[in-house]
């Protein structure tokens, strides 16, 4: 099985910066990361897509924060990054890491347990 640990969240003004990272294990395992991404939860509201990451080094992000955000892969570190910048006050949430991984026995995928991000004025 393969745990997804996240870092790097905090407390920012707007318009700064933080970068989230997220690191795969697998516990002595062998597995395969496939797609990797992050998403987010605000209080009240569902969580929602900020950006994902393919093997082929494919991105996709979310329409709100498009121009302000990076999704990068470390392969051999298993690890992925999400690069926040000129940040709003609706950013704040917990983001969390996704992926989907393969092992012998089958696809399976994955969550982290969440970093906080606050944006204050």
């Amino acid at each position: 099985q393969v745990q997804l640990k996240e870092s790097g969240g905090g407390l920012v003004q707007t318009g700064g910066s933080l970068k989230l990272s997220c690191a795969a294990s697998g516990s002595g395992s062998i597995f395969s990361l496939n797609t990797m991404g992050w998403y987010r939860q605000a209080p009240g509201k569902q969580r929602e897509l900020v950006a994902v990451i393919v093997t082929g080094g494919d991105t996709t992000y979310a329409d709100s924060v498009k121009g302000r955000v990076a999704i990068s892969r470390e392969y051999g570190k298993n690890m992925v990054h999400l690069q926040l910048n000129s940040l709003k006050l609706e950013d704040t949430a917990v983001y969390y890491c996704q992926a989907d991984y393969a092992t012998g026995t089958g696809d399976f995928a994955t969550w982290g347990q969440g970093t906080h991000v606050t944006v204050s004025s």
